[in-house]
């Protein structure tokens, strides 16, 4: 059996951005591990991140040396797959207890040869991805990107169908690039009592598992899940933790007395 093979080898430290071919990429310097059952697959202190194209977020890709090929096996390009348009080389995952089908993949070009990435998105193909000693979710954190949580005095107030639903002086405003800014309420200032909880729950890599979701109880119609809040959220935004958010792009919000143009995002959309 072939093991991981990682160690406190010296990785230079750079911060570039190459393109191989049809994708960009750029060396990282975190701990990056994924398992499977009892399996550790990925152990690699030598990871690269990579942007395909047409893709916002990035995915890892790890040199051979530090991944469990010995559970690789070699397979035809799915052609149902509509992603990874720069992938050379397709491998089945083969687990004891499953098979996991065009689970890792190969790039082309000389920089990334000896690289081998995995799928994260919608698929069961490895159960847990730690960078260093967190736990991560949905894909890998992009390095240009940030989320910030600011505790604030803002008078901030969300509507749905003319009912004031929650009404605060004491927001925390999340700032996160490419998003529109989103208001966490305390929840002692959310008329949940107006809503029905339900069974979504939503990872994001930024700020962990959002476990409590609520719905409209009222006549108007609304989208689905309107409400969220992380029970248990990640450190770095921990001043979010149990307050209530809401969907902007389908609630009237009004801040400092002045109502907010609804935004127009991938969440407009219903979530089902």
């Amino acid at each position: 059996m072939t093991a991981p093979k990682s160690g406190p080898e010296a990785v230079p430290v750079v911060r570039r951005r190459e393109k191989s071919d049809s994708v960009f990429w750029e060396p990282a310097e975190r701990w990056v591990r994924a398992t499977a059952g009892e399996l550790t697959i990925v152990d690699s202190r030598r990871p690269v991140l990579v942007w395909e194209p047409g893709r916002p977020v990035p995915l890892y890709a790890f040199p051979t040396r530090d991944v469990r090929t010995d559970l690789l096996r070699r397979t035809e390009r799915p052609a149902s797959l509509r992603r990874h348009a720069g992938a050379t080389v397709f491998y089945d995952l083969v687990l004891p207890d499953r098979t996991v089908g065009a689970a890792a993949w190969t790039y082309p070009g000389e920089e990334l040869a000896d690289h081998i990435s995995f799928e994260w998105f919608g698929r069961d193909v490895l159960d847990h991805w730690y960078e260093e000693d967190e736990e991560i979710f949905v894909h890998p954190r992009d390095p240009h990107k940030r989320v910030d949580a600011l505790p604030s005095s803002r008078h901030v107030q969300v509507e749905i169908a003319g009912t004031v639903v929650a009404d605060t002086h004491t927001p925390v405003l999340l700032f996160e690039t490419g998003l529109p800014v989103r208001f966490y309420f305390p929840r002692e200032d959310v008329r949940l009592d107006l809503f029905t909880r339900t069974d979504g729950h939503t990872r994001c890599p930024y700020k962990g598992l959002a476990s409590e979701y609520w719905s409209w109880a009222g006549d108007a119609d609304v989208r689905p899940d309107i409400a969220w809040s992380y029970p248990d959220p990640l450190p770095s935004v921990e001043i979010i933790k149990d307050r209530v958010a809401f969907y902007d792009e389908s609630v009237d919000v009004d801040v400092d007395g002045v109502r907010r143009e609804r935004p127009v995002t991938f969440f407009s959309r219903p979530s089902r």
